[in-house]
């Protein structure tokens, strides 16, 4: 028996919650990925999954062995790239997983750290703040970009690196055909003004629609959106084709400013700004990649940087 394979089996499987889905993201047929569990049980002496017609979970005794699986993998995969890096050249992947309205600047992120470090492969996946937090504390992710407020609140044991402010933004479609100069700037909207047109909203699970319905509710409104999605690029282009108004974060309105068609206005009444930041697992030694990008995450200029594509931008509206 292989055992850092079986380990690696058994984190799989708790991870997509299913013998299928498990096998197939390893690479192997399912009988293989069963076979291997039950060797690991026997190597052990203890049922580690419990087994149904479908999956069940895990025993008592299984979830201790994932523990110590986990921590297995992140120490092998810890291992490999000290191995495999240079000095001040580190080499290996980086798993991060980022809230789906910070998805324009973790992108730019991962291409400035894979272009300061080419042996680095960032592997990005857009991710809901529970899933985020849930595979940090697995460590099937070595950093994630998220909501930092609702790390206190819920006792996560994460670090947080503070990264840039969310704003909120009214988009509409222009009523005049937009020229050549891309999105336009409008004056500041209350909220409860925006809440009276028919929205496309991300959907209840996603951490932003709780923010934004939070807002709506300070100002004396609950809305039903029109169109609901938990894909942040329909939430824009559903307004550019469709009837529909959307509540994006600053960070989309930048990656949306070509679009001549779209005029976006802060909103105020309630002034709703969000903390968002990279998470790591705190108390645990950085790996040779993971220390790299926390490096870069620290610097004043990256800072400056996703500042300026999160929210904190003019655009200045057409002469008339």
């Amino acid at each position: 028996m292989n055992l850092l394979a079986s380990m690696r089996y058994l984190v799989a499987l708790n991870e997509h919650r299913h013998f299928g889905r498990a096998a197939q993201a390893c690479h192997i047929t399912q009988p293989a990925l069963s076979n291997a569990l039950r060797a690991l049980e026997a190597e052990f002496g203890v049922v580690i999954v419990q087994r149904g017609r479908t999956y069940a979970g895990l025993t008592h005794e299984g979830e201790r062995v994932l523990s110590t699986a986990q921590r297995m993998l992140r120490e092998h995969a810890m291992l490999q790239q000290e191995l495999d890096s240079g000095a001040g050249r580190p080499q290996g992947t980086l798993r991060i997983g980022a809230v789906p309205t910070a998805m324009p600047i973790v992108a730019r992120f991962a291409a400035l750290l894979q272009a300061r470090h080419p042996g680095i492969a960032p592997v990005v996946r857009s991710m809901s703040s529970p899933e985020i937090e849930t595979e940090l504390e697995g460590l099937s992710l070595d950093i994630g970009l998220g909501y930092t407020d609702r790390l206190g609140a819920r006792g996560l044991r994460l670090d947080a690196l503070a990264q840039y402010t969310e704003r909120y933004y009214y988009v509409r479609r222009r009523s005049a055909a937009g020229g050549t100069e891309g999105l336009r700037l409008c004056t500041p909207m209350a909220w409860r003004d925006a809440g009276a047109r028919p929205l496309c909203l991300l959907t209840e699970e996603m951490h932003n629609r709780t923010i934004v319905d939070s807002a709506f509710a300070m100002a004396g409104l609950q809305v039903k959106p029109a169109i609901e999605t938990n894909s942040i690029l329909t939430l824009a282009l559903s307004v550019v084709v469709g009837e529909v108004c959307s509540i994006l974060p600053g960070a989309l309105v930048d990656a949306v400013r070509g679009y001549g068609e779209l005029e976006a206005c802060p909103l105020e009444h309630p002034d709703v700004r969000t903390p968002v930041g990279f998470m790591t697992v705190a108390g645990t030694r950085p790996s040779r990649v993971l220390a790299a990008a926390l490096e870069l995450a620290r610097e004043d200029g990256w800072r400056q940087h996703a500042a300026r594509h999160s929210g904190s931008f003019t655009v200045e509206p057409p002469a008339d």
